[in-house]
């Protein structure tokens, strides 16, 4: 997080602070006594007075919403679907770490062809009538692209197949039933916004905010 992204949600939270420079960092003392300290690394540390806009401002520096409980789907059994592109080393971190959690993780290539498309796999797999109440999508930088007639704004992206599932995990399980994990430097799709991303560098298993954010607990 930067210091000026600390500054615009304040403002819009009607919290004035006062600003000034620490080492290494901006601290912002507000008016009703919480303190945040924003470090050139991006760590944003808090103290001061505990209220709920310092739980807000750890739901942001983390990049989920707030926890919320979940009620479970008619006939899921507990399973968690995974959307992924090419990146298959996130994947596999990503099954590890849903397995140490005692979760089933579906992954679309592992299950049985049965002359079936990859959209009724996906159909059959999620929703009221599926196994998986859950899903968790892998945004991550496999692709590249860039607007017509802009190719020096090339930016990196998820495969289309992923934006696609995407979409069919949010249509039939609900945006609060849907992790997006997103890797750093990967543009998120449009459109989308308002939904739980959850930021990571290399390594899926460093991001224990899964369980923080009230996403897939055990059914």
């Amino acid at each position: 997080m930067k210091p000026e992204d600390l500054s615009d949600f304040l403002k819009k939270h009607s919290a004035p602070c006062v600003q000034k420079a620490v080492q290494h960092g901006i601290q912002f003392r507000c008016e009703t006594g919480e303190v945040f300290t924003v470090y050139k690394t991006g760590k944003v540390v808090i103290g001061g007075k505990r209220t709920s806009l310092c739980e807000e401002v750890e739901a942001l520096t983390a990049g989920v919403l707030p926890a919320a409980k979940l009620e479970p789907i008619p006939n899921a059994r507990g399973e968690i679907f995974i959307v992924y592109g090419h990146d298959t080393d996130a994947r596999n971190q990503l099954e590890l770490m849903l397995r140490r959690m005692e979760m089933n993780p579906i992954i679309l290539a592992n299950l049985p062809a049965a002359g079936d498309t990859i959209i009724e796999k996906l159909e059959s797999y999620i929703g009221q009538h599926g196994k998986a109440g859950y899903a968790c999508v892998l945004v991550t930088p496999d692709d590249e692209g860039f607007k017509a007639g802009e190719d020096d704004k090339k930016k990196y992206r998820a495969r289309q197949n992923v934006v696609l599932e995407l979409g069919m995990v949010l249509a039939r399980l609900g945006r609060k039933r849907v992790a997006i994990l997103q890797k750093q430097t990967v543009e998120r799709p449009s459109d989308i916004d308002g939904l739980i991303y959850i930021p990571f560098k290399e390594k899926v298993d460093e991001i224990s905010v899964l369980q923080a954010a009230g996403f897939a607990p055990k059914l």
